[in-house]
């Protein structure tokens, strides 16, 4: 899936994390990468032919699941195989497969691509324990790993290639705020959802910087918290399953029917509370919700009403970047310093690993056609449909495609 415009973001400091940035490196194709050179066209792969043909063997590509975010079909998986297919892989040389969520299926698809010759592994684990046992395997059978998204804890992985996840937490955070404002919510209660914290150091991570955002002008959220007057914190350690987020959220609002603002930590997460409390006649701009990953049903909520903002990460930047990592180390080369721009700490051991750390935006309804529009990430037709929310009692809700109109969506 080719996009249709460029747009290059800088990568930022994680928290805890050492950051170096380096001026761009020639590659020995003449071009320069690095991690600020990724554009939504694809065309900085083009520069990693030459090292393409100098390397020998396949690249493995495992994604976790097709349940806690659509971006791994709809982004993740396309984007990797373009950017990949651009930079001269022949397609025998390549193997994208998803676990669909059982753990002994990615480490039966990371065996299978070990077996088969495969050089490298680019891999989203499920949890740690999944992550350790095949970087394990791939180590004894000298196959490197990338670790995508997600960091291995414990791990041994040679790369990580994710954006500031910590920065995603503090937008996330600073969107509840500005929409806790902007939507005139008085006296707030806020509710404060996490993603699988206990499988997840995403979700660790997602979680300190809002919290601490959040926490530095009164609330008091924490993971498993007692909360204060005015955030009710969620039981338990969190979830990516966004039928689960939906029964903890049913459990948390029948004893808190004042609950008047939500901390999502995903778009899926927010979409099926939306659309339940919509069928309890919920009227937009009523209960702002959070989210990242840049979903099409996110999208119609934000431009509706119900969803504040989402974080938007160019998972097209993602996936250049650890195709670009996989190119080099499949060529017995090491990247250039201004692709690993960063060192991200595991903090079972200590140990640093080398990191492309991107960045992300938040996004509003007023900006959605300046970015995933203008990036190709959703198109306006899907976009912009004469459907309607469902919302019970509500005769004066508008199309989303009004809603395009009113935000110059086109």
């Amino acid at each position: 899936m080719k996009l249709k415009k460029a747009r290059a973001f800088a990568a930022v400091a994680l928290a805890g994390t050492f950051i170096v940035l380096a001026i761009p490196t020639l590659s020995s194709a003449g071009g320069t990468v690095s991690a600020t050179t990724f554009n939504a066209n694809y065309t900085t792969m083009a520069d990693l032919t030459s090292i393409t043909h100098a390397g020998k063997g396949g690249i493995g590509v495992i994604l976790p699941d097709e349940v806690s975010s659509n971006r791994y079909v709809d982004f993740d998986a396309p984007n990797l195989t373009t950017a990949l297919t651009d930079a001269g892989l022949p397609a025998t040389d390549l193997n994208v497969q998803n676990a669909l969520g059982v753990d002994a299926t990615e480490i039966s698809i990371a065996q299978g691509d070990i077996a088969s010759g495969d050089k490298v592994l680019i891999m989203d684990p499920l949890d740690a324990t999944t992550g350790v046992t095949i970087e394990a395997a791939a180590a004894k059978a000298g196959v490197k790993v990338i670790d995508y998204d997600r960091l291995t804890v414990g791990g041994s992985g040679a790369y990580y290639v994710s954006f500031n996840n910590v920065a995603v937490g503090t937008l996330i955070g600073q969107g509840a705020l500005s929409c806790i404002t902007s939507w005139k919510i008085k006296k707030p209660l806020l509710y404060v959802m996490n993603g699988s914290t206990t499988t997840d150091n995403n979700a660790v991570l997602f979680a300190q910087g809002y919290d601490k955002v959040l926490n530095a002008k009164g609330y008091k959220a924490s993971v498993g918290g007692a909360g204060n007057s005015k955030t009710i914190d969620e039981t338990g350690t969190g979830t990516w399953t966004p039928s689960q987020a939906l029964t903890d959220f049913q459990g948390a609002y029948a004893k808190n029917p004042k609950i008047n603002a939500v901390v999502t930590p995903n778009d899926e997460n927010a979409a099926p509370i939306i659309s339940y409390l919509q069928k309890k006649g919920l009227k937009p701009t009523s209960i702002p919700f959070t989210g990242q990953d840049a979903t099409l049903t996110g999208f119609q909520n934000i431009i509706s009403g119900y969803q504040c903002g989402t974080v938007y990460k160019p998972i097209w930047q993602e996936a250049q970047a650890a195709a670009a990592l996989a190119i080099y180390m499949r060529a017995g080369q090491t990247p250039p310093a201004a692709l690993v721009n960063g060192s991200t700490t595991d903090p079972s051991n200590s140990r640093k690993v080398g990191s492309v750390l991107l960045k992300a935006t938040w996004v509003t309804a007023t900006k959605v056609e300046s970015t995933v529009i203008a990036n190709g990430v959703i198109s306006a037709a899907a976009l912009c449909t004469k459907v309607k929310p469902a919302v019970r009692g509500d005769k004066k809700i508008t199309s989303y495609a009004a809603d395009c109109k009113k935000y110059k969506i086109k």
